[in-house]
């Protein structure tokens, strides 16, 4: 699935150190949402969560019921609830660290949590556009397949499903092979929420920038 993939992070910290000056690392750091994964990934295949690192935290979005930024902040390959699985190197930005995070304050305001879905709005998708907006270069495809076939199979989804649907699609509502409910929602109802910061919509205030998440 690409030659620039480390289990370890011990690629991504080789590229991190050939840095040029104003050139900062981006990252890709990719979860699985099931053990199934071991099996599905030697077919192209898997569930997956991803997560963008860059100068020092790591960005994903994830499913609420409220119409506010489901972009969350955490520690890099330490996101709550899932099972880290490898980093990537995508590219480089220009962007230092107080312009990237005027960049994606402004980048939330256009993922709420409840427009999540599965199949058009998902946490890949926010990392390709996250990935490309500041490398030039879109994520691997393998990372989101799974949702690319469900929109080219749509008329076969459940209702609840397609991608006319009004209503927002949690993972919470997709029942996988190995009977495991695994919810991108569930995530932030758990004990793990309080370890997950969203992104304040606001850029006005510099003191207010991350907003912890209550139960």
């Amino acid at each position: 699935m690409g030659g620039a993939v480390s289990g370890g992070g011990g690629g991504v910290g080789a590229a991190a150190g050939e840095e040029g000056e104003g050139a900062y690392t981006v990252v890709l750091n990719v979860y699985d949402l099931t053990p199934l994964n071991n099996y599905l990934h030697w077919c192209g295949l898997g569930i997956f969560h991803s997560a963008v690192e860059v100068h020092g935290s790591e960005y994903s979005f994830g499913a609420h019921d409220h119409p506010t930024s489901g972009v969350f902040e955490v520690e890099p390959k330490c996101c709550p609830g899932f099972m880290y699985r490898c980093s990537i190197f995508i590219g480089r930005t220009s962007l230092n660290p107080l312009e990237f995070r005027d960049f994606i304050q402004r980048m939330a305001s256009e993922y709420h949590g409840d427009s999540y879905h599965l199949i058009s709005k998902n946490c890949n998708h926010f990392t390709d556009d996250l990935s490309t907006r500041l490398t030039g270069k879109p994520i691997p495809g393998w990372v989101n397949r799974l949702a690319k076939l469900g929109a080219f199979c749509n008329c076969l989804l459940p209702e609840s499903m397609r991608l006319e649907s009004t209503g927002t699609k949690h993972l919470a509502d997709c029942h996988f092979s190995d009977d495991s409910n695994t919810s991108s929602n569930e995530h932030f109802e758990d004990d793990d929420l309080e370890d997950k910061h969203l992104l304040s919509q606001s850029s006005v205030s510099e003191d207010a920038i991350v907003k912890e998440v209550h139960r």
